[in-house]
């Protein structure tokens, strides 16, 4: 008999359709290996939509929700399923999870897709029901102790490499990689980490002598960026990755005591203009990242955007690499992160691979329930 892993899906943006596409496409493979993952619940802004009668949802309504979401960002109508408001659950997402064990009877691994910053004091509630975590979402990691404690505090029941993957690579296992080191009792001296394939198809293009704007526009075309380039060109996402790794770290800091450089001024803030405004007064930045890149190159080095933690303090920003360092021969969107320890002190272990996108970083998010097969018989 396959050992059967139950999933709520929360968020079925372009990660979570994605994973829905992957547990479909894979079921003969897991078969195999006497696995069964089945979705219970997905959820999204508006509703949850449950399998009839407490059983799973088959695989015909999970493309069908997939495909949906994409097309209309709606949940289809005439599931063989119950679609209901999650003020069925009080208006609580715990609530909503709580009943769904309930009804079952059985244990539930609960995957975050969104990209909620309000969803953290929801999973810390989870947290406290003996569910598993998989976190494909940064934010509750990096948001106040009292979340990240609790969810923290489920150990082994909850797994996070998909909020440093994703944009970092689906194949690059940090995160597992960092918990080996400090299991094994090595002491992290330092990281150094390349941890946005959109910051580094920027940083990349401009040896070739292209303009700033130039390039921020070419890798908003190529769908690189946010719809909103200051979403990447802000640095916030680069700097919660770093916070989780510290904070993994044992580190007892916040995303205010990360130092960030923003790579725009405060006179082209999104509260002082639209994306299009943004996008034209874009140009005046090119003569000042011209200037930094040939005084770089007159020194043997390139312009990377990096990620440095060490000594208890995180940094955010654009360094000089030599161009025959590893982080300097980096190139489009590709992903390094170098760790520094105590048994890697000279020659740090390296970590690279291709940036992730919605595919890679759901196929992430799978391998990290598949992870949690041993907490169900």
């Amino acid at each position: 008999m396959a050992r059967k892993i139950q999933l709520t899906l929360l968020g079925c943006g372009g990660v979570g359709r994605q994973l829905l596409r992957h547990i479909v496409s894979t079921r003969k493979l897991h078969e195999d290996q006497g696995l069964r993952v089945a979705v219970m619940a997905v959820v999204d802004s508006k509703s949850i939509v449950l399998g009839e009668k407490n059983e799973e949802l088959d695989d015909t309504a999970l493309l069908q929700i997939s495909l949906a979401k994409e097309k209309n960002n709606q949940m289809p109508a005439g599931l063989n399923a119950r679609a209901v408001r999650k003020e069925y659950f009080d208006a609580t997402l715990a609530a909503a999870i709580r009943t769904i064990t309930e009804e079952t009877g059985r244990p539930l691994v609960v995957a975050d897709c969104t990209a909620s910053e309000k969803i953290g004091q929801a999973l810390a509630e989870i947290a406290d029901l003996n569910c598993c975590i998989v976190l494909a979402n940064k934010k509750p990691l990096t948001s106040s102790f009292n979340v990240y404690d609790r969810i923290a505090a489920l150990n082994r029941r909850y797994r996070c490499e998909s909020t440093v993957k994703q944009e970092v690579g689906a194949a690059l296992p940090v995160i597992a990689t960092l918990n080996r080191l400090l299991n094994s009792g090595d002491s992290i001296r330092k990281i150094v980490g390349a941890l946005s394939g959109t910051l580094g198809f920027v940083m990349s293009r401009l040896e070739y002598g292209e303009s700033f704007s130039d390039i921020v526009r070419q890798a908003k075309e190529l769908g690189y960026t946010e719809p909103d380039p200051r979403d990447d060109l802000g640095g916030m996402d680069v700097a919660r990755k770093a916070l989780i790794m510290a904070r993994l770290m044992g580190w007892r800091i916040n995303l205010e005591d990360v130092e960030v450089e923003c790579l725009y001024p405060p006179s082209l803030a999104p509260k002082l203009m639209s994306t299009m405004q943004f996008l034209k007064g874009l140009p005046e930045l090119d003569l000042p990242m011209r200037n930094r890149v040939k005084e770089a190159a007159a020194r043997g080095c390139v312009l990377r955007y990096v990620a440095t933690i060490e000594n208890f303090h995180c940094k955010v920003g654009i360094v000089e690499q030599p161009q025959q360092s590893a982080l300097g021969q980096l190139h489009g969107s590709d992903n390094l992160v170098e760790i520094f320890t105590r048994c890697y002190s000279t020659s740090p272990l390296v970590i690279k691979g291709a940036g992730a996108g919605n595919d890679t970083t759901a196929a992430g998010v799978l391998a990290d329930v598949l992870d949690l097969q041993d907490y169900f018989g």
